[in-house]
């Protein structure tokens, strides 16, 4: 009977195996031209306008893949369309290795892209080289269990300068999300709206919140975001939140990064600012789709790739480093190797380094992994049922550090992803000396914002307006250090009666059509703003 079983077993996983994932790169987008010219389309405002305000084009990777190509691929024999990707313009396939390559036949399939890389050497892929696109209010907050977390990377002084992360908009990729609809710890986040909507893109379902095989995005989410009156607070507890389940806890395979690319490709069409996301991809159930440590270089796996395109798309991503500092993989996992990410290793309760914390490697040339750290040993969190418990990961260090980032750009509103990343690292810890264990170290949010804003201060020092008194046009000097400056004028009753920006090709403000008087001029750059008098003869 037993080596019935065995045999039996050995077939399962056999027939499991004859099924193979791939990714499938199509060749065009029609009519992408017309669908970039007319971007409300495609996106929504909030995105179209973060783009603009972050210097971003839309491009061609914005327009969706076409939905006729996948209606197409569906009714192929013996495929399984499981994720499709508007960034690479690809769809994720199930199927036999015979039905995966009879699909280089129809006209729109460019290339055919392995999970197992040892059958790509058959794939169409081998044979074409793929396209690329090219403080005027304080909260005191009673942190309970959670002030040494948020304390040792300095939230606490943004939370009490008003600084918790509204108007900061969080993308949460996980496992599950059980509770999060319901429970106390949240009522504070649904009250004020924050709790935007959701979506489980393994099910294929909009009821993000059924799925209770894993509470693993619970924990993450309550790090940010949980709220128990003096017992609990999170780093951003005012930001706002979508939820997406891309992690299917019941296995592992590369589906599972082409779910968390299509999730980042909604977040991006709905403005988010930043994502979030604690997981990582090394190694599968089926040992032919494993990566391997060399691979941990920001350029090879699907998710790296998708989460730089994320950050090319002005969005900031923060993901957890990985468990395995102490495991003979060591590195740090995918996506956390893009050098276009933010990666958070963890250090316990004194700030020390915990050992399962992945550390960087020499995959990772030319930049520093981790990037920074932040509390991982023992992180207080809260469950699907409500209670506060403790638990080890950088699963949990990415988040509360995610959460502070939030707070922080809240106060500097004007700084791009890429500044904020960089602001992040300068604040911390071991800035002058990085290594493979703690990155930069520890960051200093609050000191993070002071030092910008102390910057910002002195480049208005530096700039002039002239002539004052004025009687048609007021002529301005900047700095070379600033891009922009934004003015506003108000009248002796406080009313703003002029609103325009400076940049280097518009140096001056036409006033000849205000009456007579004193005004008040207000000039902003970076979240600081300066005031003064000027007469309008």
């Amino acid at each position: 009977m037993k080596n019935i079983i065995t045999i039996l077993l050995l077939i399962f996983i056999t027939n499991s195996f004859a099924q193979e994932d791939a990714w499938i790169y199509l060749t065009d987008k029609p009519n992408a031209s017309a669908l970039v010219e007319n971007p409300i389309s495609i996106l929504t405002q909030k995105a179209i306008d973060r783009k603009q305000n972050h210097n971003i084009a839309i491009d061609v990777r914005d327009v969706p893949v076409n939905e006729a190509y996948i209606t197409d691929l569906k009714s192929q024999t013996g495929i399984s369309v499981l994720a499709k990707s508007k960034w690479f313009n690809a769809v994720h396939v199930r199927g036999s290795e015979d039905d995966i390559n009879a699909l280089s036949n129809l006209t729109f399939v460019e290339s055919i892209d392995f999970a197992n890389k040892n059958l790509n050497s058959l794939s169409r892929s081998s044979l074409m080289v793929s396209k690329t696109d090219t403080e005027d209010e304080t909260i005191a907050f009673t942190y309970g269990d959670t002030q040494n977390q948020v304390e040792m990377i300095n939230a606490d002084n943004l939370h009490s300068a008003d600084f918790t992360g509204e108007g900061i908009t969080i993308a949460v990729m996980d496992a599950g999300f059980p509770g999060v609809s319901m429970m106390g710890a949240f009522q504070r986040l649904r009250d004020n709206g924050g709790l935007l909507d959701g979506y489980d893109f393994v099910d294929r379902t909009s009821d993000v919140y059924n799925y209770t095989a894993s509470n693993h995005g619970t924990k993450v989410l309550s790090t940010m975001a949980g709220f128990i009156q003096d017992q609990y607070v999170g780093t951003a507890p005012d930001a706002t939140y979508y939820v997406f389940r891309t992690e299917d806890a019941g296995s592992e395979n590369p589906v599972e990064e082409s779910y968390w690319v299509e999730a980042a490709e909604r977040a991006d069409s709905l403005g988010v600012d930043m994502i979030n996301t604690s997981l990582g991809y090394q190694t599968y159930d089926n040992s032919n789709y494993d990566y391997t440590p060399a691979d941990m270089n920001g350029q090879t796996t699907f998710i790296s790739k998708g989460a730089s395109i994320a950050a090319e798309k002005g969005i900031l991503v923060v993901v957890s480093a990985g468990n395995s500092g102490a495991t003979d993989w060591q590195t740090v996992g995918a996506p956390a190797d893009s050098p276009n990410v933010l990666s958070i290793g963890g250090v316990d309760a004194d700030g020390d380094y915990v050992s399962f914390s992945s550390q960087g490697s020499d995959a990772q040339v030319g930049y520093q992994k981790p990037d920074v750290v932040a509390r991982a040993g023992l992180a207080f969190v809260i469950d699907e049922n409500n209670t506060v418990v403790q638990n080890n990961g950088t699963s949990f260090s990415g988040p509360i550090l995610c959460g502070g980032i939030a707070s922080l750009w809240q106060a500097i509103p004007d700084a791009l992803p890429i500044e904020v990343m960089d602001y992040v690292r300068q604040s911390a810890s071991q800035f002058n000396a990085p290594d493979d264990f703690l990155g930069y170290g520890i960051p200093d949010l609050d000191l993070a914002r002071t030092t910008v804003l102390s910057l910002n201060e002195e480049q208005l020092e530096d700039f002039k307006f002239y002539p004052n008194p004025v009687t048609s046009n007021l002529n301005i000097e900047m700095p070379s250090s600033v891009n922009q400056i934004d003015v506003s004028m108000y009248n002796q009753l406080g009313q703003v009666i002029l609103n325009q920006s400076i940049n280097e090709t518009s140096t001056s403000i036409d006033v000849s059509n205000l009456a007579s008087g004193i005004y008040l001029i207000q000039f902003s750059t970076s979240g600081i703003s300066k005031t003064f008098k000027i007469i309008k003869q």
